[in-house]
């Protein structure tokens, strides 16, 4: 992990996204691929993520799926859609701009439009489309955007969101990243990335026009890793 320099260099500003995806187009399309040696945290993630949809009102209810449409950002393989989301969601659309990660993703029951782009291109109304999301998940995937493209790309996830009959917003935003722990923002060189600090991500959330609803750390990883943080996030009232 490559820290920044003391001069006025802004890591986000680092971030390229060639580099990026030119790193993710030579890992294997396997969960060890995708969590960088570490297939075992899966389980353990996929744990702590349901707990934390569960307190937020968010899964099934009676055997019934409670998530009309979601949306996985930066899926990889799919490894959170297929092991969380379609057990909760009817359908599940998914962004990701590797193609060869979400191959396997084709046909599967419930996986509803692949997005073959980053997130910094999505536009949930492309092509006409005009989808309501409940829930959009986004998931060790935000450190390849920078600071201004993450604050558009989150007021995009914003406007996507399903409204309740009322008019007020019912879906959600979930972020779950790594934290820094440095007192600053890191870069990554390794994959032209930023693992960004809590009040960075409080900053960001400001911005974009979001407040946190919850916010929690996820338990049971190994202690060599990053903590790592989830906020659920909805748009300012008013």
């Amino acid at each position: 992990m490559a820290a920044p320099g003391d001069g006025a260099e802004k890591p986000d500003s680092l971030i390229s996204a060639d580099d990026g995806r030119k790193y993710w187009a030579g890992i294997d399309a396997d969960v060890n691929g995708m969590l960088g040696g570490y297939p075992a945290v899966s389980r353990v993630d996929l744990r702590g993520s349901r707990s934390f949809l569960a307190k937020l009102g968010l899964g099934r209810t009676g055997g019934v799926k409670g998530i009309r449409r979601a949306l996985e950002g930066g899926a990889g393989i799919g490894r959170i859609t297929q092991g969380l989301l379609l057990e909760m969601a009817e359908t599940v659309d998914v962004v990701e701009p590797i193609a060869k990660f979400t191959a396997a993703l084709e046909g599967l029951p419930g996986v509803g439009r692949i997005y073959n782009v980053g997130l910094e291109e999505w536009r949930p109304d492309d092509e006409s489309v005009d989808y309501e999301y409940d829930l959009i998940w986004n998931q060790w995937c935000l450190g390849h955007l920078t600071d201004q493209q993450l604050v558009a790309y989150l007021r995009r996830c914003s406007g996507a969101l399903s409204v309740d009959d009322n008019g007020k917003t019912k879906g959600v935003i979930v972020v779950k990243e790594n934290m820094s722990t440095f007192g600053r923002d890191l870069f990554d060189e390794v994959d032209s990335s930023v693992t960004r600090q809590d009040e960075s991500f409080r900053r960001i959330f400001e911005e974009a026009g979001l407040r946190i609803i919850k916010t929690e750390i996820q338990h049971g990883f190994p202690h060599e890793l990053y903590p790592v943080r989830m906020y659920a996030l909805k748009p300012k009232e008013g």
